[in-house]
């Protein structure tokens, strides 16, 4: 890291840079441009949500001029446009750089961070199904899973690389690489790569689902 800078904002080169913020770089590689989905192409160095700041008190104030004056962009005020006083005024930016980045604002991305996180904590040996889960003889736990606390699992079949969360319950069911939050009935469902909130009832023919909290799809 470079700490003769104001401040550092961490990238990563991604291959379709018009779904993200970007960074636009100078000839010294610092930052001089935020560049939220770009239609045209800037550059192909993604945001990810990780800052530094040497001194966050001048973020803090450009942040409440933000407020003060009602800067609003996209129905919600934003980080960037204080950060973009700071550029204004002189501050010196530049980037930060990682390896891996799992954009969970993505269903499949979270899907996929998902089957690693188990994969890993299985290479681990940590304990993945809950001892106060049920399931009964006519279902099948493929490993890697995650059982929660109080799930029950009725004539399905689920895995491998599945989450599901405390007190949901799967009945009649074949699940594969997916999600499932807590306190949600699924029914009938035969699923693979979906992500499903909290407190969903689903019931159906339906594949490779996104479903949010309090959703019912029957």
């Amino acid at each position: 890291m470079d700490r003769e800078a104001d401040s550092v904002i961490w990238v990563k080169q991604v291959e379709n840079p018009e779904a993200y913020g970007v960074v636009n770089l100078n000839e010294a590689g610092d930052i001089v441009e935020l560049v939220e989905k770009p239609t045209e192409f800037v550059s192909d160095k993604a945001v990810i949500g990780i800052y530094y700041f040497k001194d966050v008190s001048v973020l803090k104030d450009e942040l409440q001029y933000v407020l003060d004056n009602d800067i609003v962009n996209g129905g919600e005020y934003q980080i960037n446009d204080g950060i973009k006083r700071m550029m204004a005024a002189g501050r010196r930016f530049v980037t930060g750089q990682v390896d891996h980045w799992m954009d969970c604002g993505n269903k499949a991305v979270t899907v996929e961070t998902n089957q690693r996180m188990l994969g890993f904590l299985e290479k681990e040996g940590e304990p993945l199904v809950s001892e106060r889960s049920a399931s009964d003889a006519g279902s099948q736990i493929i490993p890697p899973c995650f059982i929660g606390e109080g799930a029950e699992i009725k004539g399905s079949t689920i895995g491998p690389y599945v989450s599901v969360g405390p007190g949901t319950k799967i009945v009649d069911s074949v699940i594969e690489n997916s999600l499932i939050q807590s306190h949600s009935v699924i029914e009938n469902a035969k699923l693979k790569d979906a992500m499903i909130g909290n407190h969903v009832t689903y019931n159906g023919e339906f594949h490779s689902v996104s479903l949010g909290d309090y959703s019912e799809l029957k």
